[in-house]
């Protein structure tokens, strides 16, 4: 059953890489201790895979969408005032 749930999540996910703290920082203009803030502590929160040995990963389309949802967000406070 493992094996076959392995190849479940690679085949969802074969188009979506992960990316590091380091590429994240780098497609968001931010540094890489912003990154890792708002990995954890600090809203906006970043969707991140914990790894077993402690290293932060981040599937490329949930960055993508959490740009997308800081514009929305953006936006919106926007037309509010």
């Amino acid at each position: 059953m493992g094996i076959a749930l392995a190849q479940i999540a690679e085949q969802t996910h074969s188009g979506d890489p992960l990316l590091t703290a380091e590429d994240v920082a780098e497609r968001l203009k931010v540094s890489r201790d912003w990154v890792w803030d708002h990995s954890s502590r600090r809203l906006p929160y970043l969707p991140v895979i914990r790894m077993s040995d402690g290293a932060l990963r981040y599937r490329a389309s949930q960055i993508e969408a959490f740009l997308s949802e800081r514009e929305l967000a953006s936006n919106l406070r926007r037309k509010r005032r």
